[in-house]
Formats: structure tokens, sequence, C-alpha cells
């Protein structure tokens, strides 16, 4: 991502959808975009585990948590795995963990907050669905944009 999201705003004002201001950013990539791939899941992150073990050619998984911050759904294995698999980051609503490594890992990641405590793996969770988070829909195959100034999306790659 090349532009600051407030430069997409003012330049594609009844384009964007702009996501309520929930999200902290705890990855090595402060500004990232992508398109849009999705997974809804509570406290478990077996979904969140096999999308980011695949290939990311530079997408976005946004993740639907609940807003849950009882368990941490992505920790450093699962980024380090996203970002050798070309992931361009990773939006949780709800929380990660080993924040001190994910700092050092080259992926975007915006999540509620962090916690210890890993999820549990029982096999469930959907994926390709639509999700609404902070006020807004958001469809697998958008397109996502994120920075330190808050979280941005569109129908269509914005530059």
């Amino acid at each position: 991502m090349t532009r600051p999201t407030p430069d997409l705003c003012d330049d594609y004002p009844d384009e964007v959808r702009v996501l309520a201001p929930l999200f902290k950013t705890y990855g090595g990539r402060s500004a990232f975009g992508g398109q849009v791939v999705t997974v809804r899941c509570f406290e478990d992150n077996s979904r969140v585990k096999e999308v980011l073990a695949s290939p990311g050619d530079g997408r976005v998984l946004v993740v639907d948590g609940a807003a849950s911050t009882r368990c941490a759904l992505m920790g450093d294995m699962i980024a380090a795995s996203a970002h050798a698999q070309g992931w361009a980051g990773v939006i949780i609503y709800g929380a990660v963990r080993d924040v001190e490594a994910l700092a050092g890992i080259d992926l975007g990641v915006q999540a509620l907050a962090a916690i210890p405590l890993k999820s549990v793996r029982r096999g469930q969770g959907e994926t390709g669905v639509p999700l609404f988070l902070g006020g807004q829909k958001i469809c697998p195959g958008d397109y996502i944009y994120a920075d330190h100034n808050g979280v941005i999306v569109a129908a269509r790659p914005l530059e």
C-alpha cells in the first residue's frame, strides 16, 4: 500500500466505507491493503490457520472473531506462516498474542486487543462469508486498506 487511508478517503469519498476506530496495530507492516478473504469464527482459530497457510497473493484476511478477547485467534507462528505465504495482512475482530514477535514480522496485523491465551482448535468456523464489522459490511473480494489512521473498505482496488 503506497497511499495513506486519509488520502484514499479524500480521493474516493463516494467509494470508501470507513470502519469504526476499533483496531490497534500489532504487525511489522503498519500500512497494508489488498483483496479481502473472510473467516467467521468464535474462540477457535482452525479456519484462520488453514487460510493463512495457503497462498496469500497479497490479499488480506479479515476475521470476525465476535469481538472476543478471551483468547487469541493468531500468534507469531500463524503470522510467520502468513508472511511466508505472501499475505499482506490480517485484521481480527478479536485478539492476538505474541505481540513482540508480531511486531518483527513483515505482515500487517490489526486486532482489538492482545491476550496471552491461545484459542482451541475444534475445526469450527466459516470462510468466504460476508461480515459486518466496525459498522460496515465487508465481503469476500472487496478491497481493504489499513494504517495508523484507520481501516477502509472499497468494492474495487484504489490507487
